[in-house]
């Protein structure tokens, strides 16, 4: 099935730009930008698995239930006042941005962010690297009736956590939204609030399926058409590595604070 989906291997740091800032104009808008979020893998073999997957791994059918008994616990403990607004999106994004177990996966508008994250990690420098290319577009054409509805009354390609809050959808009965026009359920892309510089600097937005025991993997190779995969050669990680490192596209922007500054220190002085 996979076989289906258009795969296309880097030659050197321009072509990825040619084929990762593809079909970017707009002429109505009159001006380039890409219908394409990314998501940025080091080793071309990871798979498209949402932490609450992982934790649930020997036990999937008790995973709906593990999914609200750790929101309702971090609800619990966390401060009030870490949301903007107590709802659960809210409450979701909160808990996806500081390492709770969620079925969210992230991505971003940035192909260069999605880049940075398929060629930081020295660990995995000699290992393919892959970026997930998804037409926001053509997901969008595969919500439920009513869902489409509102992104188009708004008039932009992914929903946000207030217009999620004040919609009709509950986090908890996705699966069984009405006007589904597929058995294997719907994807939602979502932008975060903006919690941080971390969220703001890294373009950040959000993945989630109706089932939260699906996967977003399975998904996508159920449907070509919306997606592509692009791999990153080991012998052209520094190449690209050392022109985003040029650019800025590094872990002191993109992970603000001295954590991110010592990720980037360490990688930057690896003795290749």
């Amino acid at each position: 099935m996979s076989a289906d989906i258009q795969t296309i291997v880097i030659e050197s740091w321009e072509h990825a730009l040619k084929v990762l800032y593809a079909e970017s104009w707009d002429p109505k808008a009159k001006k380039f930008v890409s219908p394409f979020v990314f998501r940025g893998l080091e080793n071309s073999e990871h798979k498209l698995v949402t932490s609450l997957q992982r934790l649930g791994a020997n036990d999937p059918n008790w995973i709906p239930r593990l999914e609200k008994h750790l929101i309702r616990t971090f609800k619990k403990y966390a401060h009030r006042d870490v949301v903007s607004r107590d709802s659960d999106w809210h409450w979701l994004a909160m808990a996806q941005h500081h390492g709770l177990a969620t079925r969210l996966l992230d991505w971003t508008w940035s192909p260069l962010v999605a880049l940075h994250f398929a060629t930081a990690n020295i660990q995995y420098i000699q290992t393919d690297g892959l970026i997930w290319m998804v037409d926001i577009r053509e997901v969008r054409r595969e919500l439920p009736v009513s869902l489409g509805a509102q992104l188009q009354e708004v008039g932009i390609a992914s929903f946000d956590v207030e217009l999620l809050s004040n919609s009709k959808l509950n986090l908890w009965e996705m699966v069984n939204y009405p006007d589904q026009l597929s058995t294997d359920g719907f994807m939602i892309f979502f932008e975060p609030p903006s919690m941080d510089d971390r969220i703001i600097n890294q373009f950040a937005l959000f993945s989630i399926l109706s089932d939260p025991q699906a996967s977003q993997e399975d998904w996508f190779l159920r449907r070509p058409h919306l997606c592509r995969k692009v791999i990153i050669p080991s012998d052209k990680k520094w190449e690209i590595r050392d022109n985003l490192d040029q650019a800025n596209i590094t872990e002191r922007v993109l992970l603000p604070g001295l954590d991110g500054l010592s990720q980037w220190l360490n990688r930057y002085y690896y003795a290749r």
